[in-house]
């Protein structure tokens, strides 16, 4: 059921013991976002944990996200811990993980941006318009007259600026610029938050050239695809920003990343100028925006690489 951002509120103020979760494959939206809304419930003197199933890169260790944010932990006997609230970021409840099997919550909130949202959870606040997750929360802390600290600026911040390409991408609006400027007023270093966002090893780099050498391009140019099989995936110590070298190749219109994540398990990404790929993703039951999707592929290699590229030919011939 879709709420009001005044009642995603008070279901905050309501509760005590509270879990905060994300989508697998945290961006820095979904990193953000937690670490706001963790930040300003320590304020309140609520339990609050962030908890998410996957690994965090160390480029957010400026936020100390490494260090805040938690695996989820399943009980030999399968016994639910009992909380009084999940809440859901950037995402709906099916792709959080393992963490939904973790815990028994007497109430679900889920807050997102994503069009592809399919409203499950039993209260909703979803704003498609939003640039990011991340603005979602600044208005509700806004709501809730809350102090921003530096701590909560940064974390903010982070959101806004990595979902909108550093307020590059089309997403970005006015308002999104207003509260990008209210939340360096309150202590967000964009110098200091764009370097470490940005940082990659020169180990990485090697390995990304080498990545981006086997491009490969599909229907007269328009497809720009990279496709790493277990080898491929493992030689490389990330995929974070593989994608966003496509996105300039001149005459592409959807930039494809492909890679292996366990045996028979892909992970898809996908950037476009003009192709509604969220359709894609929805079809094989991931999520995101018109413009940005991702999805995950159980099939093996080749067929994975097939299986995405049929369905970005059709939905490029609409």
């Amino acid at each position: 059921m879709r709420i009001s951002l005044k009642e995603a509120g008070t279901l905050l103020q309501e509760a005590q013991n509270i879990v905060i979760t994300a989508h697998v494959n945290p961006d820095g939206d979904a990193i953000g976002s937690s670490l706001g809304v963790m930040h300003y419930l320590h304020d309140l003197g609520k339990r609050v944990r962030v908890i998410i199933d996957d690994d965090i890169l160390s480029n957010f260790s400026f936020l100390n996200a490494c260090d805040i944010i938690e695996k989820p932990r399943i009980a030999e006997n399968g016994e639910k811990e009992s909380i009084d609230l999940l809440l859901v970021l950037d995402t709906n409840i099916e792709r959080v993980g393992k963490v939904a099997d973790a815990f028994l919550p007497a109430q679900i909130l889920n807050i997102d941006h994503h069009v592809t949202n399919d409203l499950s959870c039993p209260a909703v606040y979803l704003d498609p318009d939003s640039a990011a997750t991340a603005e979602i929360i600044y208005q509700l802390l806004r709501e809730m007259n809350a102090e921003i600290t530096k701590d909560i600026a940064m974390a903010v911040y982070t959101g806004l600026a990595t979902d909108t390409g550093f307020f590059r991408f089309p997403n970005t609006t006015p308002f999104t610029m207003r509260a990008a400027a209210d939340l360096l007023e309150r202590g967000a270093e964009p110098g200091i938050i764009s370097e470490a966002v940005e940082a990659k090893p020169f180990a990485r780099v090697v390995g990304m050239a080498k990545a981006v050498e086997a491009t490969e391009l599909f229907f007269d140019g328009r497809i720009a695809g990279i496709f790493l099989d277990q080898h491929s995936t493992e030689a490389l110590d990330s995929t974070e920003g593989l994608i966003d070298a496509l996105r300039v190749i001149e005459g592409t219109d959807v930039s494809l990343l492909l890679k292996w994540k366990e045996e028979n398990v892909f992970r898809v990404s996908m950037r476009s100028k003009k192709t509604n790929v969220s359709k894609v993703a929805v079809s094989f039951s991931g999520g995101g925006h018109e413009r940005a999707a991702g999805c995950t592929l159980k099939m093996s290699f080749s067929e994975a690489k097939r299986t995405i590229l049929e369905a970005l030919e059709k939905a490029m011939e609409k």
